[in-house]
């Protein structure tokens, strides 16, 4: 873990400086978030949206069909038929 001292700015900025910078991959244009705690200060970079929300994905996997009851879903997948259709071979 890297440790430094920096100064601050009579306008509030503080320099981190490039070492520190390379060390944790934060470019020109990163968002940060400051958490105030009863030692300070924890600087940590806010997280890039990734695309997908988990809301964007509701009502994703639709059945379309009876419900299929929860004894049928979670039954043990039987791959013995598969398996003796390789051992066939192509």
């Amino acid at each position: 873990m890297a440790s430094t001292t920096t100064v601050l700015s009579a306008t509030g900025h503080i320099l981190i400086p490039p070492e520190i910078r390379q060390t944790l991959h934060w470019d020109t244009g990163l968002e940060l978030t400051m958490t105030t705690t009863e030692n300070g200060v924890v600087l940590e970079a806010k997280p890039k949206p990734r695309g997908k929300r988990l809301e964007d994905l509701i009502g994703f996997l639709q059945h379309d069909g009876p419900p299929i009851p929860i004894e049928e879903l979670c039954k043990p997948v039987d791959y013995s038929a598969d398996w003796a259709n390789e051992a066939d071979g192509p």
